[in-house]
């Protein structure tokens, strides 16, 4: 899969247009008799989901051409998958429609995108209920190696709220009774509590998939820099295993390059020296590249940030003081590429990044890290598309009691 090779950012404004349309279509044939319309309601929401599908995995690609380290590539995969549900879900109807035509009628169709969020959490549940049970036990893990810090027990607290989620879906739902208003309020309550869960599922497997890409992803052999971003160093000045495997990463990727194309290019080391750390990560990972042989005039010292997006911005100052036009790389380790991308394209700098393999405990807290940084961002489209769930769940719920 090819990074950075589209100049145009993908819209979805034509996905709105439709879904406006279909809207505005059903309500005319609801309220033309539902059971005469029944087949065509069908069919038309069949081909709807199917061609929405379609246009988020074209927008998916298509952003990961633009730019791979994007919120919008968890948007687009995460709701594609729920769509590509709810498709299977009316396809099965309009089997049964046309085997039994005395039995499934266009209320069917009604209960179907009804209780879509709901049965998605049920069909996805054996996937929530197994990265929950790996979420802690990565975090325990993470505990052990790290310490106790909030940031190492997001995932014990988000696998608690999965299964919980999950829980009370089950057993709120087992059993209802009484008037029919009060069965619709408690319809309304499920209904909307399964739109929520439904759309913070959405974001954290797309999160998954965007990782997942991200890390195993190998740049084009054509780069001019390559920026290694610093992490904790050892008391006696040397590089940490987890450092040392992105310095390596870096090289490996550079003999390949030159093997490849001829070009060597230039490494920038960035980091600065912590509180407890005798000299900066950056002198560190210089002092390491000397020794493997790599030329002084091969390495360029950043050593004033402080995180990574200092990285990026520090080093970008430096890049382009020798070469604004050059093409970069970063070596990091695989859970960090994501969000290391997307520091990047924040101090405009389109760079692409390279994973060095770490600890297996470390996966699944990564994606919960960019799940929770994806909580904190664009809270404008996240109030737009959640605001649409909450309206369209509770108007359908609102017209299966009309």
């Amino acid at each position: 899969m090819k990074f950075d090779t589209r100049n145009k950012k993908p819209k979805l404004y034509n996905l709105l247009i439709q879904t406006l349309f279909i809207g505005a279509i059903l309500y005319l044939l609801m309220r033309g008799g539902v059971h005469r319309y029944a087949l065509p309601i069908g069919v038309l929401l069949s081909v709807f989901f199917l061609a929405a599908v379609i246009q988020l995995v074209a927008a998916f690609f298509k952003q990961i051409q633009y730019n791979p380290y994007s919120y919008n590539t968890i948007y687009y995969m995460g709701f594609a998958l729920f769509l590509l549900a709810v498709w299977l879900m009316l396809v099965y109807v309009l089997v049964q429609m046309l085997r039994y035509p005395e039995l499934y009628r266009a209320r069917e169709i009604l209960h179907i995108l009804l209780v879509s969020a709901k049965y998605y959490m049920l069909f996805t549940s054996p996937f929530l209920l197994a990265f929950s049970a790996a979420l802690c036990v990565s975090n325990i893990s993470l505990i052990r190696h790290e310490g106790r810090r909030l940031v190492n027990i997001l995932g014990i607290i988000l696998s608690f709220l999965l299964v919980g989620g999950l829980l009370f879906l089950f057993f709120f739902d087992r059993y209802v009774s009484g008037s029919e208003r009060e069965v619709m309020i408690h319809d309304l309550i499920i209904n909307l509590f399964a739109a929520v869960y439904l759309y913070f599922e959405c974001m954290l497997i797309g999160a998954i998939v965007a990782d997942s890409i991200a890390a195993r992803h190998e740049p084009e052999p054509d780069k001019d820099f390559i920026i290694i971003l610093g992490c904790g160093i050892r008391k006696d000045g040397t590089p940490s295993p987890l450092l040392r495997g992105r310095i390596e990463r870096a090289l490996a990727f550079a003999d390949k390059q030159k093997a490849q194309t001829g070009k060597e290019p230039v490494f920038v080391t960035s980091g600065g020296q912590g509180p407890d750390e005798p000299i900066s990560e950056s002198a560190s990972m210089k002092r390491w590249l000397l020794q493997q042989g790599v030329p002084e005039e091969r390495i360029i010292e950043e050593d004033r940030s402080t995180d990574t997006l200092e990285n990026m911005k520090f080093s970008k100052e430096k890049i382009w003081e020798r070469n604004p036009e050059g093409k970069v790389a970063f070596s990091t380790t695989n859970y960090h590429v994501f969000r290391s991308g997307l520091c990047a394209r924040r101090v405009k700098m389109r760079a692409v990044g390279m994973g060095a393999k770490t600890r297996w405990y470390f996966w699944p807290n990564a994606a919960v890290r960019e799940f929770v940084g994806l909580l904190t961002e664009h809270r404008g489209k996240q109030a737009l598309i959640f605001g649409g769930l909450i309206a369209a769940y509770t108007l359908l719920t609102l017209q299966a009691y009309a």
